[in-house]
């Protein structure tokens, strides 16, 4: 039996050392997306390399076309074989004005909503993996070894597109391959209630351009006799929807799952003000689906939006043409067994069937991906789950993301594994933007939230 009152009371004693130690990880300015932090972003590798040696895994750097993986070994671990998934590189920092301090300077911060860690990187992902790996440190020292067997894979390149990981993956799925995934890449329902995200929706990536004259047109000389590829597109892109908001393309819905009634009443106990949330971007009605919620049609619907559209002239000014193409970008949001190459033949067989004499079309790929759906029949599920609201002493709830996280569709196309994906992030860190910040409260309680699974795994 492991000592789990002796890790979290380390944990707790150990917080400020715990925290130096991921200011000296913050302070690293890996910035995968410019290769003029290239050398920054293998320095991270090599210090998350000798952290992870320090507390006994064996971890290694592993140099690929673009930036390093990280990958350590608990060895002669015990108990089920767990991989850890985590990013140690960071987003640039513009537009640097608009922050109120060093973005690589950490520091603890008081907030009126209580002290954050302020600094790139400190939610996204670094506090987040630190969480992790300070949970190993303490069952290290406390227990004199890991309650599972462990294995940690930690990216370079997620916030770039991670155009290496695909192919590590497959060339090392012997090596990575465990009973479960661990990804930590995700956030809370809110600062008091913990989650487990179990949905993420999948992506499709369409773009049409529409042409009819040979070049653009006065609107005086041609207007009326001569096809507008604007009006064909619109025409078309209206079509896509019904009054009542559903996709009209046909077979659409064939694989969309009905919400399970467990996952269906946590969600409805949240609460969620669909008012307040439009209104923080100056809306009020909800506009998808009808006969569905706001969080359903983020979470657990399907939905067809468009991103983009160009046509004629567009400059300063007014200028009377009938223009010779019209474009548009389209996404779609996948949810269930949707296949995406099933939806994108039917979206081109649309456009196709209904393009009007005269007018042609070209299809560009943006890129295709199906949902991710975690089976919570897994007993893992409710067991971390059991965990972490006796952390947090409020019950913590399976939640649904809007977006996708790549890395947990390639776990579980290449590596056969299913993921538990719990984060400690929050709605207002601001990822990506200007002042990043992570709670201390999401780094501490976070860590003793690992322990706790980690334990009860």
């Amino acid at each position: 039996m492991h000592d789990l009152s002796g890790v979290l009371n380390y944990i707790d004693a150990e917080r400020d050392n715990a925290l130096q130690r991921l200011f000296d990880l913050l302070r690293i300015e890996s910035i995968s997306t410019d290769p003029a932090y290239n050398a920054q972003c293998t320095a991270a590798a090599d210090w998350l390399v000798d952290d992870l040696n320090s507390i006994g895994f064996n971890a290694t750097r592993r140099d690929t076309d673009g930036h390093p993986m990280v990958v350590a070994h608990t060895p002669g671990g015990t108990g089920p074989h767990l991989l850890f998934y985590g990013h140690y590189d960071v987003q640039p920092v513009d537009p640097l004005e608009l922050w109120h301090s060093d973005p690589f300077a950490p520091a603890l911060e008081d907030t009126a909503l209580g002290k954050v860690i302020r600094g790139r990187g400190a939610a996204d992902d670094k506090g987040q993996l630190m969480t992790f790996i300070e949970a190993c440190r303490a069952f290290k020292v406390v227990s004199g070894e890991l309650p599972a067997n462990i294995t940690i894979l930690l990216e370079g390149e997620e916030e770039s597109g991670s155009p290496s990981l695909v192919p590590f993956l497959k060339a090392n799925a012997d090596e990575l391959r465990c009973d479960l995934a661990l990804v930590c890449d995700t956030g809370m329902w809110n600062d008091k209630t913990p989650a487990i995200c179990t949905m993420l929706r999948g992506m499709l990536g369409e773009e049409i351009t529409i042409t009819a004259a040979d070049k653009d047109l006065h609107s005086g000389m041609f207007g009326g006799p001569a096809q507008n590829p604007i009006r064909v597109l619109t025409k078309l892109l209206a079509g896509l929807h019904d009054d009542s908001g559903r996709v009209t393309l046909p077979g659409f819905y064939d694989d969309v799952p009905p919400l399970p009634e467990q996952i269906a009443q946590q969600w409805q106990s949240l609460e969620f003000d669909a008012s307040e949330f439009l209104g923080a971007v100056d809306l009020s009605v909800v506009a998808g689906e009808q006969n569905h919620t706001a969080l359903e049609q983020i979470w657990s619907r399907p939905t067809c939006e468009f991103n983009g559209i160009t046509g004629g002239y567009t400059g300063d000014g007014f200028k009377t043409v009938l223009p010779s193409k019209a474009n548009c970008k389209i996404s779609f949001r996948l949810v269930g067994q949707q296949d995406p190459v099933k939806i994108r033949q039917s979206f081109r067989q649309y456009i196709e069937s209904n393009l009007p004499e005269d007018c042609s079309v070209e299809f560009a790929d943006h890129g295709a991906s199906p949902a991710t759906v975690m089976s919570i029949d897994n007993p893992a599920f409710e067991r971390a789950r059991e965990e972490l609201g006796r952390e947090w002493e409020t019950e913590a709830v399976y939640t649904g993301c809007g977006g996708s996280i790549p890395v947990v569709g390639y776990f579980h196309e290449l590596l056969g594994m299913e993921s538990l994906m719990i984060g400690f992030g929050l709605d207002d860190d601001q990822i990506h933007s200007p002042n990043e910040k992570y709670n201390l409260s999401s780094f501490v309680k976070g860590t003793r939230s690992w322990a706790r699974v980690l334990a009860s795994l």
